[in-house]
């Protein structure tokens, strides 16, 4: 029978000796001559499921020495001889270097590998038959083809009184055959096998006793072009019974009754995967309603491979009487599910009240229901405040930007704070950069000193959280993360993150940043088609003209708020980002010159202290101007506001209230720090107030 190949693998290409391209005035780096690799491990890697080569073995037979192998095509660097199976024969033309690039003739060399060459003198091209390929190469080109594929060789082909001459390293890769550089006796080793070749691979990832039907992808030729006759298997099996290792040989037989070296997989069958136990404990069977339920989960999975857990009715606790059944669904990374239900029971007694319950359990970064009507009514925190002399530059508008240009510009000294903030309206995907420029006559020094970036992703809210979030995270690291040092009449691209990924259509980025420079410094924020150059394009960039969102540069952007009496004892509030207790900054839009204030005060980093808040206080994080999602640093703990993704992971009513913190039984410091979430809406109100008595 006769098999159609399935790749063209030319001479010996199952055989895997190292391919070198000449560098030196030989043309070629010495290398140790490379073992052909007839047999490899395949396995399946446990945490990702890929398959990976975990042991090739190797038939090596050492350096090349002066001996004469069969199948060995032997070319004298600088020289016309060449030798074959013991036997010695003369080129047209003598190995050659031109422009570092060594030069055989072509003819000559065909002739030893046992192909057809012809000249077409109406295309004037030499033409090469190898197998199913027909290879074309003309004088003074650097090209060539493959079955009309244009391919490139290291240098342009050209005749030496009528003899063809091209680069070795072209005509090598065309033929596809391996060669050895021998930088001791100055020769060229090739290996001209004239067996056919074999190979196989296994297109599944993981292969389960039992289970998995193997679908093998053969791979055969014959360096001579002959056909394919027969092919033999060892070892193979379509569906393995038996887990463990299992060696599965493929060979193949040409025309001529050469078989090819046997080619060898040793696969790894995995037991069939067990479904994961769902199973949690409760620590009563029994409660009253407003009475905390503590659920400790128990699932397990033979491999540790639980990679979602569904839970129905899973409260803290109930408010109203009767039985409730608590249900949980574990999933494993393979589908397969376990399911769990246990009922409790809710007396008609009651502990606490829904209000007094949240007040006290609701944990950390978690949100509740309340009456938030009466929270503008609240007492005001009578604080004072100062600020520290940090420059923001908010990057916001145009926040969506419909054509690439320059979306902020403006030069300053010192401590700088970057929030950029804009969605790709372009058809296209583009990047975004921040290029420093030093206008001075001596070096400048840019330190960055915290950074948040996020994105690019089409969720505003999710991606600014995230911002705030990699920019606390960042504070808490308190070296410099970058220095960058700018020549005279020098710009580099500095925030590197922002454009290190391509923004496509609909996509938002975020970026929070602190840098500080010891000269004035221009930064030029653009928003660029991702495949240009952003120094070639600069100075070509339009201005981009603002939306109804704000731009601007404002001095003393870090805000200090210290509050010395209790608070806590009465509720009481600070709002802020609402432009009455909590002013916005005033500042200048840079591209045009007007006034701008910077509504929300977006980019104004808070630090606020409450040198004594009572005993038993609870602070939560109350939205008063739309939706909310974000981080806040309380005491140098990050705190999610509120914990959770999608709409869990959002504050979306004034009636949404998310637990940040709660003082134990003495009165204490609390240290909050808060930036607003680009992405989110503004004002907000920090919330202190009383929890009821434990009982």
């Amino acid at each position: 029978m006769n098999f159609k190949k399935l790749t063209f693998l030319a001479i010996f290409a199952v055989t895997q000796i190292t391919l070198v391209n000449p560098v030196n005035a030989d043309g070629f780096t010495p290398v140790e001559h490379n073992a052909a690799v007839t047999e490899a491990v395949y396995e399946t890697d446990n945490d990702e499921d890929t398959p990976v080569i975990i042991s090739p073995e190797m038939e090596a037979d050492g350096t090349q020495n002066a001996s004469v192998h069969s199948g060995e095509l032997i070319m004298m660097i600088n020289s016309a001889k060449m030798f074959q199976d013991g036997k010695l024969y003369t080129a047209s033309r003598p190995m050659a270097v031109k422009s570092g690039v060594s030069y055989v003739a072509l003819r000559s060399m065909v002739d030893r590998v046992g192909l057809n060459l012809t000249y077409n003198s109406t295309t004037k091209e030499t033409i090469i038959i190898s197998g199913d390929n027909e290879l074309r190469f003309k004088t003074d080109s650097n090209k060539y083809t493959v079955n009309g594929v244009s391919k490139e060789m290291k240098g342009a082909a050209y005749q030496d009184n009528n003899i063809f001459m091209v680069p070795l390293t072209s005509i090598t890769q065309a033929l596809n055959i391996p060669y050895f550089y021998d930088s001791v006796q100055k020769r060229v080793i090739l290996s001209l096998s004239t067996k056919p070749v074999a190979s196989f691979t296994i297109q599944q990832k993981v292969i389960v006793a039992g289970e998995t039907t193997v679908t093998y992808v053969t791979y055969a030729s014959s360096p001579k072009g002959l056909p394919i006759v027969e092919e033999r298997w060892e070892g193979r099996e379509d569906i393995f019974q038996e887990i463990g290792t299992h060696k599965v040989t493929y060979s193949v037989l040409d025309s001529n009754g050469e078989w090819s070296d046997p080619y060898s997989l040793t696969i790894v069958v995995k037991a069939p995967n067990l479904p994961p136990v769902a199973m949690f404990t409760t620590d009563k069977d029994e409660y009253k309603m407003g009475e905390l339920i503590t659920i400790k989960d128990q699932s397990t999975d033979d491999e540790n491979n639980i990679v979602k857990r569904d839970w129905m009715n899973k409260q803290l606790a109930f408010f109203k009487a009767g039985p409730v059944k608590v249900q949980l669904t574990v999933t494993d990374g393979y589908g397969a599910e376990g399911h769990y239900e246990k009922t409790i029971n809710i007396t008609n007694e009651s502990l606490y009240s829904e209000p007094d319950f949240n007040k006290l359990f609701t944990p950390i970064g978690g949100q509740y229901r309340f009456d938030g009507a009466n929270i503008p009514t609240m007492n005001q925190v009578p604080y004072r405040v100062s600020s520290e002399p940090v420059t923001l530059l908010r990057s916001n508008s145009p926040e969506t930007v419909y054509s690439e240009g320059v979306v902020y510009r403006e030069t300053t000294l010192g401590k700088a704070r970057f929030m950029i903030h804009h969605v790709n309206a372009m058809a296209v995907d583009v990047k975004m950069y921040v290029i420093a420029t030093n206008k001075n006559e001596l070096p400048a020094t840019i330190d960055v000193l915290d950074s948040g970036f996020a994105g690019p992703n089409i969720y505003a809210a999710l991606v600014g959280k995230l911002s705030v979030q990699r920019y606390f995270q960042s504070m808490q690291n308190p070296l410099v993360k970058e220095s960058v040092s700018i020549a005279p009449g020098e710009s580099k691209i500095i925030l590197n993150e922002l454009n290190a990924f391509k923004m496509t259509p609909t996509q938002v980025i975020s970026l929070l940043a602190d840098v500080e420079s010891d000269s004035p410094i221009e930064y030029t924020v653009i928003m660029l088609e991702a495949n240009k150059d952003p120094f070639v394009s600069l100075p070509y960039l339009m201005d981009l003209g603002r939306d109804v969102h704000t731009r601007g540069t404002y001095s003393d952007s870090t805000r200090i708020i210290e509050y010395d009496d209790v608070v806590g004892l009465t509720p009481a509030r600070i709002s802020l980002g609402d432009n009455n207790g909590d002013p916005n900054l005033v500042g200048v839009d840079p591209m045009t010159g007007e006034v701008e204030s910077n509504r929300g005060n977006f980019g104004v980093m808070y630090k606020i202290s409450m040198n004594r808040v009572a005993a038993n206080t609870l602070i939560t994080f109350n939205p008063r101007g739309g939706e909310y999602s974000g981080m806040i640093l309380v005491n140098g703990n990050i705190v999610s506001v509120p914990e959770g993704s999608g709409v869990a992971g959002s504050l979306l009513t004034p009636y949404d209230n998310s637990v940040v913190y709660r003082t134990g039984a003495q009165e204490q410091r609390v240290e909050i720090w808060f930036t607003a979430a680009p992405g989110s809406n503004l004002p907000v109100n920090l919330v202190f107030s009383q929890m009821p008595e434990r009982k």
